[in-house]
């Protein structure tokens, strides 16, 4: 299951998250989104796990908990919209 976790501190990073969720289950990927001309976090990431009843546990447990004085949320990721090629502005 992918997770969307949101509202991070700039300073938090990706081995913070590993150490927050691998307390629920297996985390088997990753990856705090950063600003691509900057390279400074954007204050979300996506977090997966291959185990749902983990991955659940993690939303249920991790989910507006305080993190480096942050309220964080957890969800399930949505998938990413398709792009219509022909509103390509």
């Amino acid at each position: 299951m992918n997770m969307y976790v949101s509202n991070l501190s700039f300073n938090t990073s990706e081995n913070d998250l590993q150490q927050l969720f691998s307390e629920y289950g297996t985390v088997s990927s990753l990856k705090i989104i950063t600003d691509r001309q900057t390279g400074q976090s954007r204050g979300f990431a996506f977090v997966e796990m291959d185990i749902d009843d983990e991955a659940n546990h993690a939303i249920e447990n991790l989910n507006n908990k305080e993190v480096q004085g942050r309220q964080i949320s957890v969800s399930v990721a949505r998938e990413k919209a398709k792009r219509d090629p022909r509103n390509n502005w």
